[in-house]
């Protein structure tokens, strides 16, 4: 007898067949992309994963956490933690959580590192700036906010896990750091997955996990005057890059650029380079030095990150010319 006449013999063994072919494959391992505005900016995630549900709940793992960094440190939520510091800091030791405490510890780690260039406190000054409005402070405003802006002016208790300010009508904004600690803070996330190849972004900020199999991930630097043209193309593999220009938040008065990187110095916006590129380890650092630039001047900086292991710098001057540290020039 044959197998097909043994078949129709055995109905069962029929139903059990069309079961099998109608169980729902394996779905194949692929990438899973998704992007959101949060903190203010694009935040874009992709990764490879090798079943869907997993990819799915990595990618919605990296869009909570990003949520979570802004709940916690954004200066424009009044219940934040950053928020709560800013309205009381000047009058008593505030409390925070220790995921923001080392943040703001980090921020005064990269002020010493840069001879503050890099200073939090901007913020005194800053939040006088409203860019979409077009709106900046006067000379008397800012005269009269300044001596707001001095990073030593922070005191931090690591036991009681308390931050202070010394000096009434400071404030403290996070935007030049944050966004590469959350990327740092997703990566991990992945990592903990067992997540080898993605990509995080947050606006400017990005950080990397392995390479597109057996290709490195491709990153642009853009023109600061055209979004179409591209100064030029780096190939990464596990590494963070973040970029800071004078043409991401800004408005032109008067043929001045008023921009959204101030120097503490002056309160007013630094423009000694039009574009800074920072490579790193990590995002928090790439983040946190990326404007330094811009108050320093290309040449000062470079010197500074030349001394730091494993990070390269490239810059755009005001005059056009791009200089690059020492690991990134062509021939080297």
């Amino acid at each position: 007898m044959s197998a097909c006449s043994r078949a129709a013999l055995h109905p069962l063994f029929a139903a059990a067949l069309l079961a099998l072919l109608l169980l729902p494959m394996p779905a194949q391992a692929e990438w899973f992309r998704r992007e959101a505005a949060i903190m203010g900016t694009r935040i874009y995630v992709e990764l490879w994963a090798e079943e869907a549900a997993a990819g799915e709940a990595a990618v919605a793992a990296v869009i909570a956490s990003m949520h979570e960094v802004d709940e916690m440190m954004s200066t424009y939520k009044p219940t934040s933690q950053l928020s709560q510091l800013n309205a009381r800091g000047a009058l008593e030791p505030v409390k925070v959580d220790r995921e923001l405490f080392e943040v703001i510890r980090a921020s005064l780690e990269f002020s010493k590192l840069t001879g503050g260039a890099f200073d939090v406190t901007y913020a005194s000054v800053g939040y006088l700036y409203d860019y979409r409005a077009r709106q900046r402070p006067s000379e008397a405003q800012i005269t009269k906010a300044l001596p707001g802006v001095n990073w030593r002016n922070l005191r931090l208790d690591p036991k009681a896990l308390t931050v202070r300010f010394e000096r009434p009508g400071m404030r403290v904004d996070l935007g030049g750091i944050a966004k590469g600690y959350s990327v740092d803070r997703a990566i991990e996330l992945l990592r903990a997955r067992g997540i080898e190849h993605a990509v995080v972004s947050a606006g400017g900020d990005s950080r990397i996990i392995g390479d597109r199999f057996g290709r490195p991930w491709i990153v642009g630097i853009r023109h600061p005057d055209d979004p179409q043209r591209m100064i030029t193309r780096i190939p990464l593999i596990d590494t963070a890059m973040s970029t800071s220009g004078d043409y991401e938040r800004f408005f032109d008065q008067d043929g001045v650029r008023y921009h959204h990187i101030l120097d503490p110095k002056t309160g007013r916006s630094a423009s000694k380079v039009r574009s800074a590129t920072i490579l790193a380890p990590t995002a928090l650092q790439t983040d946190g030095l990326s404007k330094t630039a811009f108050v320093l001047g290309a040449e000062e900086a470079l010197r500074i990150i030349e001394k730091i292991p494993g990070v390269d710098a490239i810059f755009v001057t005001p005059e056009g010319k791009v200089l690059y540290t020492k690991g990134l020039q062509p021939g080297v």
